[in-house]
């Protein structure tokens, strides 16, 4: 049995990244790999099936940028290398008229509408201030979904790229203003998905005078510069100064045939009226080709759009169909979840802000609790520490009360003994009183009986002196009378009464002044006595009970005044003067 040969495969291959807008995607090729076979390649990975718009840009090895052909290697193009690597752009090469009836995937619409957004931003594609604006606000929608002002919260769109920097440049508005008006028309696209926001963008921007239009420079028989604008519908013809508004057009339906030669292009139109072609020049012969791949595909396109749809796109639009309705039934479904989980949400937070209010109220209640427990204990130590106090006042009372009744047992000690002090002293005053008194009585029987004494004393004498007188002239009579006889009687006893008037004297003298010594010690006793009596019951003394004699009373203690000295003091001076002082109070 023979083995068929089988050729071996080549192991050799080269690097390949495909950059998109979102994505970076890297392959490894054979080198007799085809554009058409990286092309499919790439399409299969990412899911796109509407091909025909898409295509890959890349840079030749002269720094052209050029679009892969599908029919040849891509080796084989003069693709430029970049670190070993084969760099390509997949892009979109042909624009629908019609983005809302024409773009059936959602991958497509994607694709579109991250390169028209780069365009805008980049300035390639002229967007007005206001719609730049309303554009930003789809393209936020798409990326973050619905308005949240918990998530968007001031300055988060300052740093995203939403403007062309032409538009910022033009206004005197700040960052923070620009990001207010985004956000007044984000608010507004609530409930809009994100294949939603895109179209929204897309339908926007195709409106655009510069959306779809690839231009090139070229010159007319005169050599005028203009603009030639490869578009969807057909060539349009732009002065060098303005790209938005054609000078002239020729749709795709009025031209008959294309051709080109070297650096001159020509358009046959299928006017009759007119036969003559329209010719203008590039500049180089690459534009002319690059210019009549791109009129080819878009005539294409152009007649395939005014044709029935194909099986393959009336599935994919079928599909797509299918898709959208599923996508709108899971739309409303999510809808409905998102509506009931956040209504439990809000039942949740509801719920959690009543547990935290009850959470909170127990805690406060806690805290009540404690600080009541802690009231009361304290109360219970302050009742302690007052029933404490209390046993001590009340043992203080009965010790105030027993010093009051010992206090009151001494005042009234005190009181008897004064009043029996001053009663001794009323006695004693008394006694002084009556003992001067009777001192005066017997110093007047004194004076009395001096003067007694004086006239008996001159009695005797004058007796004396008759007796001397009768002696004298008797006294050859004397010598014979005896001592027995009767007149000598009366001289003795008249000499024994002036003996016995003398001793008594004396001894009445010594006992009056026997007596008043007597009495000037017990009156100064008396007076000790009672300073000491005074000085004893002084610390008693209630002041407010004073009244306003025992404050004169006082008063003349401290001058050492007494009732006599008062008197010797006021009856001093004549009795005129004593009456008047008297009738001037």
């Amino acid at each position: 049995m023979m083995v068929p040969f089988r050729r071996k495969k080549s192991n050799k291959q080269f690097p390949v990244k495909v950059c998109t807008f979102d994505s970076e995607l890297e392959f490894h090729l054979e080198h007799r790999a085809t554009g058409r076979f990286l092309f499919d390649l790439i399409c299969r990975t990412i899911g796109l099936r509407e091909t025909w718009y898409f295509g890959l840009q890349f840079e030749d090895s002269k720094g052209n940028l050029s679009w892969l052909k599908m029919d040849k290697k891509v080796l084989d193009q003069s693709v430029h290398m970049n670190n070993g690597s084969c760099m390509f752009i997949f892009l979109a090469k042909f624009f629908p008229e019609n983005v809302a009836e024409e773009l059936v995937q959602e991958v497509t619409q994607h694709l579109f509408f991250l390169q028209i957004k780069q365009a805008i931003l980049s300035m390639d594609v002229y967007c007005p201030p206001e719609a730049s604006v309303l554009l930003a606000s789809y393209a936020v929608q798409a990326k973050y979904g619905d308005y949240d002002e918990a998530v968007c919260k001031p300055g988060m769109l300052i740093s995203e790229n939403l403007l062309p920097q032409r538009v910022i440049d033009q206004y005197q508005m700040t960052p923070q203003m620009w990001e207010e008006r985004i956000k007044t028309w984000y608010a507004d696209h609530r409930g809009m998905s994100r294949d939603e926001a895109e179209m929204e963008y897309l339908k926007i921007a195709q409106d655009l005078d510069m959306f779809g239009v690839n231009y090139f420079p070229i010159t007319n028989k005169k050599n005028t510069e203009v603009w030639l604008g490869v578009t969807a519908l057909g060539l349009n013809i732009y002065n060098k100064e303005n790209k938005l508004l054609p000078v002239t057009t020729f749709q795709w339906n009025e031209i008959l045939h294309i051709s080109f030669d070297d650096r001159k292009f020509v358009v046959k139109t299928n006017d009759n009226k007119n036969p003559k072609p329209v010719i203008f020049y590039s500049q180089k012969l690459r534009i002319n080709k690059l210019i009549l791949d791109l009129c080819v595909g878009n005539h294409d396109l152009y007649m395939k759009r005014r044709k029935p749809d194909t099986m393959e796109i009336q599935q994919m639009k079928a599909q797509a169909k299918e898709e959208k309705q599923r996508r709108q039934v899971e739309r409303n479904k999510l809808t409905r979840e998102k509506q009931l989980r956040e209504a439990a949400e809000r039942e949740k937070a509801a719920m959690e802000q009543r547990l935290m209010q009850l959470q909170e109220e127990m805690r406060a209640a806690n805290e009540a609790l404690r600080r009541s427990e802690e009231a009361a204990e304290l109360l219970a130590e302050k009742n302690r520490l007052a029933e404490e106090e209390a046993m001590l006042l009340s043992h203080k009372a009965q010790e105030v009360e027993q010093e009051i009744s010992r206090m009151r047992m001494t005042a009234r000690k005190t009181e008897e003994e004064k009043m029996y002090l001053e009663r001794k002293t009323q006695e004693a005053e008394l006694l002084t009183a009556r003992m001067m008194e009777e001192s005066r009585k017997r110093a007047l029987e004194a004076d009395k009986l001096k003067n007694e004494l004086i006239h008996a004393r001159v009695a005797e004498k004058e007796a004396k002196e008759k007796l001397l007188n009768f002696l004298s002239r008797t006294s050859t009579e004397s010598i014979l009378i005896t001592p027995s006889s009767s007149p000598e009687s009366p001289m003795h006893e008249m000499h024994s009464y002036d003996l016995l008037a003398d001793g008594d004297m004396e001894q009445l003298s010594l006992e009056i002044e026997k007596e008043r010594v007597e009495y000037l010690a017990k009156s100064k006793q008396v007076q000790n006595q009672l300073k000491e009596l005074r000085s004893e019951i002084e610390q008693l003394k209630i002041g407010e009970n004073q009244c306003p004699l025992d404050d004169i009373n006082a008063e003349q203690l401290r001058l050492g005044e007494t009732k006599y000295s008062t008197l010797k003091k006021v009856k001093s001076g004549s009795t005129k003067a004593r009456v008047a002082f008297f009738e001037e109070l």
